[in-house]
């Protein structure tokens, strides 16, 4: 049977097909539709996990317990879970255990491009890359089986357009791996120094084992065409020489690239005249290349930055650039990324850039950083997962001493705040930060395309299960609860009049800013019949409503503004913000 499918797809059925019981992850783009796949077998248990730290231990104490598992995540995924991975490649499996890695070269969902494959020698972790989603499906189940073959995690690496692209998989049967036999055994299953100190020994001595069958096996391939050219390529990079040089040249795929296939490279340089390596970011391969003596090109002309085409490639060695098939005259009007119609995120932030020049915004990682454009220009930094909290404690310490009379506002989403904010809140209670604190509740994990987390009461398997309760998160946190407050962004008001004590107060600070995100199910359902209209008559085509909200459901029409029914969801914010009364709302 064949299927058209993902990459990430693919991954799914190939962990299905390998016999994987536990599967847990954080979501994050390129990686997220992993996990919405494996809940989809009833045979896998499958999780959205508070951060990629926690999904990693999860994944790694059902590999303990002798069960196949897999945790997936992006690349920033893997810094974060990177504190448990290194320990659990000292320690082994018992039940297979593969860390998927996707990463984001171009950066279209991401604030930085790494090239994950550096945690391989890093970590002494092997490294498997598929091309495609045929290769997404049979690497990840060839994964658990070299997991447990030589007894070590694997990481699965990819990249965007990997993840994201689409092919035709073949599909096979599951194969039933049950639970293997765990007993106590502390000297495997524990790092303290005088054990660990021996197992780096076995560590290194199993790398050297694995990389003899990285040069025997077939994920690392000779494609022979003709001596003058030789290409290395791997994953993605394949496909774009491929569509580059045709059978002009000869190629070696690198699908396991960590450890590196020292030998089958050796004999490659030696059937060809001339190397090129293409790889998108760091010189990875090229490096190794050049270690074993080997004569190369590759990012002499090639960039290290962003996702590679084959145009890049063209240009990169000289050959005539491929014109688009067809052309349009017409170009697309630009369109600035904004908050979508009837956020929640705009009321807070419409009244938070009232104080523009009085504070410093530190925020975090979710569509509310959609804030830092105009109109509403809040955010002043942005680091990583929880970072708005911790960087605020930091950034108030220094107006202390600075006397600049900045106060600090921190804004963090909620499911954001259960991945890595919690241990900051706590860390300001502690070292007694007077740091305003904001956590932005809509009620799902937005930006990644509304997944379950702990506020929502449902599991990634559909299941009904506790609501955690940020409110009483924060008071046991140790926070006063004379300085917590709840509001709904759709109130201006009384969110102005919460501002304004988030911005006098003198002892930390935290506000629950509850609303659900405009484009769940629920809310959409609940709010067919509710929209906000503009009476002609009362308008004066001052514009602020669009000025002040930038909401895209507000249109010119002949010169006049007009609210577009089907994008509308009657929040209201710009009738609370228009001068003139001219905008209502209608339905019930």
């Amino acid at each position: 049977m064949k299927q058209v499918m993902l990459g990430n797809e693919a991954i799914a059925r190939g962990a299905y097909e390998a016999g994987c019981l536990v599967a847990a992850a954080y979501p994050g783009t390129p990686s997220t539709e992993i996990l919405q796949n494996t809940a989809k077998y009833k045979e896998i248990s499958s999780e959205w996990s508070v951060n990629e730290k926690v999904a990693a231990e999860v994944a790694i104490g059902a590999s303990m317990a002798g069960a196949r598992a897999m945790a997936a995540m992006k690349h920033f995924g893997l810094n974060v879970a990177s504190d448990a991975v290194f320990p659990a490649v000292y320690e082994g499996v018992t039940g297979a255990l593969v860390i998927i890695c996707a990463d984001d070269p171009g950066m279209n969902s991401s604030g930085t491009e790494p090239d994950s494959r550096n945690f391989g020698p890093h970590m002494k972790m092997p490294i498997i890359e598929p091309a495609d989603s045929q290769e997404c499906k049979d690497y990840t189940k060839l994964a658990f089986e070299l997991s447990e073959r030589f007894d070590t995690p694997f990481m699965v690496r990819t990249t965007t357009r990997v993840n994201h692209g689409s092919g035709i998989v073949e599909l096979g049967e599951r194969k039933e791996a049950g639970v293997k036999h765990y007993e106590k055994n502390i000297m495997k299953n524990t790092n303290i120094p005088a054990m660990a100190r021996n197992k780096h020994k076995n560590v290194e001595a199993r790398i050297n084992e694995i990389r003899e069958y990285s040069n025997v096996c077939d994920l690392n391939r000779i494609e022979f065409n003709t001596k003058e050219l030789g290409i290395v390529c791997n994953g993605i990079s394949y496909q774009y020489a491929k569509e580059v040089f045709g059978d002009s040249a000869s190629y070696l795929k690198i699908g396991f690239s960590y450890p590196m296939p020292d030998k089958k490279i050796r004999e490659f340089a030696g059937m060809v005249d001339k190397i090129y390596v293409i790889e998108e970011l760091d010189p990875y391969m090229e490096e190794h290349l050049k270690m074993l003596g080997i004569d190369c090109l590759g990012k002499e002309v090639l960039p290290l930055w962003l996702e590679y085409s084959a145009n890049i490639i063209r240009r990169g060695f000289g050959l005539p650039v491929t014109e688009a098939a067809y052309a349009v005259e017409a170009e697309a009007p630009v369109r600035p990324a904004s908050f979508c119609a009837g956020c929640p995120h705009r009321g807070i932030y419409h009244e938070v850039s009232k104080y523009a020049g009085k504070i410093v915004a530190t925020g975090d990682i979710g569509c509310y950083a959609l804030n830092i454009q105009p109109p509403f220009s809040v955010t002043h930094t942005m680091i990583d997962m929880g970072g708005s909290i911790t960087a605020g404690i930091g950034f108030e310490k220094a107006e202390r001493v600075a006397r600049r009379d900045y106060k600090v506002f921190s804004f963090i989403g909620d499911s954001t705040f259960f991945h890595s904010g919690i241990t900051g809140l706590i860390n300001a209670v502690y070292n007694k930060a007077a740091t305003s604190i904001f956590i932005l509740d809509n009620s799902t994990t937005g930006m990644t395309g509304h997944q379950d987390n702990p506020c929502t009461g449902m599991t990634l398997m559909k299941e009904v299960t506790t609501v955690v309760d940020i409110r009483s998160l924060v008071v046991g946190c140790g926070v006063k609860e004379e300085n917590i407050r709840t509001v709904d962004p759709y109130d201006l008001k009384a969110t102005e009049a919460v501002v304004k004590e988030a911005y006098e107060s003198d002892e930390l600070f935290v506000v629950i800013v509850r609303q659900p995100c405009a484009l769940l199910k629920s809310v959409i359902s609940a709010r067919k019949d509710q929209h906000c209209v503009v009476d002609p008559d009362k308008c004066r085509n001052c514009r602020l409503c669009i000025t002040k909200t930038a909401c895209p459901a507000l249109q010119l029409a002949g010169g006049k503004v007009e609210i577009s029914r089907e994008d509308c969801n009657g929040c209201t914010i710009c009738s609370q913000i228009c001068p003139f009364d001219a905008i209502e709302k209608v339905g019930e």
